[in-house]
């Protein structure tokens, strides 16, 4: 009884259209002199229309409330703001709408709570295995054999690797991280040329930095990750030659003559897990290192465009953003 006074309440309007109309029918048949039994009929096929509108809509209805029903049976409601409702079906919108923001609220703290802990343990991960790492660094500098230099070689990558995967998590959360100062660009591409000179001498390349005249707005240490990825990339399809760091109309570039990139693989590069041609026939590549790059510059504000050729090699070029702040120092 309750449901079918709430049913009728909601639809005041049209109980009311049918009020009216059957006044229409009784006034315009006093007012056209007509007898009583066609005046009837005319009421009784109105009447009939609006008893099948009514059954399909009331139809309808009930299984609104079903439906809401058995979402509202499933979830607990959660107190909002919410317009005081009007009548049975505004009561069961506003009942949904509680039970699925505290749904969703509650799915969405779960979700955090579940990344926090990957990150917590991944950097504990990362942490953990430098440990050995630098365990081994000591062993190698004590018992120098014709082997210590190419296990050096592989040990620098593994600890980069480790890197690697510690600025992937940090990189879901990183407009928590970033601390933007005046950035010395000369400062930066040294330490990073330097922290991969390892890998330049035993490959036989050369590593060149012109001077870089300009500070910029950024991140001190993920724009050094970002230039050191970008050497690494350069060292690993680079086999003669070498890389050079320089300035161009205000961009910095880095630039090297390594085997260079093909022309269909240059709009996927920054794909995550995306390899490409060179990737497939070097087993090492796994396609993150770039995808970060991609994501570390965005969020630095910085544009990247990259060009390359066949057998001549790549070039990429950082355009940083102009902060008011820092262009006024």
């Amino acid at each position: 009884m309750k449901r079918l006074l709430d049913y009728l309440n909601a639809r005041r309007a049209l109980l009311l259209l049918y009020a009216l109309s059957m006044l229409t029918i009784l006034l315009l048949g006093f007012l056209a002199q007509q007898e009583i039994i066609y005046v009837r009929y005319a009421c009784i096929i109105i009447s009939f229309v609006f008893l099948c509108v009514l059954l399909g809509d009331g139809a309808r209805y009930r299984r609104a409330r079903k439906g809401m029903s058995l979402i509202q049976a499933r979830t607990e409601l959660l107190p909002r703001e919410l317009p005081e409702p009007i009548d049975g079906l505004s009561r069961d919108y506003d009942a949904l709408i509680r039970a699925l923001t505290q749904e969703n609220e509650r799915l969405k703290m779960e979700n955090l709570r579940q990344q926090e802990e990957q990150k917590e343990y991944y950097t504990l991960w990362v942490h953990q295995i430098k440990t050995p790492i630098s365990a081994m660094r000591l062993l190698l500098d004590a018992n120098r054999d014709e082997q210590t230099p190419l296990l050096r070689q592989e040990l620098f990558k593994v600890d980069q690797y480790a890197d690697l995967a510690l600025k992937f998590v940090k990189l879901g959360d990183i407009q928590s991280d970033l601390v933007i100062e005046r950035c010395d660009l000369n400062e930066i591409a040294h330490a990073a040329v330097k922290k991969y000179s390892l890998l330049f001498v035993y490959s036989k390349l050369s590593a060149r930095v012109e001077p870089l005249s300009k500070d910029v707005p950024c991140d001190r240490m993920w724009l050094e990750f970002i230039l050191c990825q970008l050497l690494s990339n350069s060292v690993k399809y680079t086999h003669t030659g070498g890389v050079r760091i320089y300035m161009e109309k205000g961009d910095l570039v880095v630039e090297d003559s390594g085997i260079g990139i093909r022309k269909e693989d240059l709009p996927r590069i920054f794909e995550k897990g995306y390899t490409g041609y060179n990737g497939r026939m070097d087993t090492r590549a796994s396609g993150i290192g770039l995808y970060l790059v991609k994501r570390t510059a965005d969020a630095l504000g910085i544009r990247i465009n990259v060009t390359s050729e066949l057998g001549k090699g790549t070039r990429v070029s950082l355009h940083f953003p102009v902060y008011d702040e820092f262009a006024q120092m």
